[in-house]
């Protein structure tokens, strides 16, 4: 049976209003099983990353644009706290859903309440 990791997405002073829009912590998590990531941000995010394709994956500092599901030109923000920010490259890129329109990730960052406990499991 392969491992299963469950990481849970930090949020900030805008929990409550995420929660009330279905994007909340009972609808969003990164579940790492056998050799795939999972992402998932309510309805508002989703995607399945194989291992081999992340790379460069470390904490990301700096200003965020928002809160919530930003992203642009295969560049992702998924987000509930401007802080516990991991970001890491996706080569070659994968097909992923904001909200229910399929885009193309070449980059994610996302905002974590591990975001150490996450990298080490990415690196294990």
């Amino acid at each position: 049976m392969a491992s299963r990791d469950v990481f849970a997405f930090s949020y900030g002073a805008f929990r409550p209003l995420l929660t009330v829009m279905g994007l909340g912590p009972r609808f969003s998590s990164l579940t790492v099983t056998g050799d795939e990531l999972s992402v998932r941000f309510g309805w508002g995010f989703s995607d399945r990353i194989p291992f081999a394709a992340i790379s460069h994956a470390g904490l990301e500092e700096g200003l965020v644009g928002g809160i919530g599901v930003h992203g642009f030109r295969g560049r992702w923000l998924v987000n509930g706290a401007a802080t516990g920010l991991v970001g890491f490259d996706v080569e070659p890129p994968v097909r992923a859903s904001v909200m229910g329109v399929p885009i193309t990730l070449r980059h994610l960052r996302v905002s974590l309440e591990d975001p150490n406990g996450f990298l080490a499991r990415l690196a294990a």
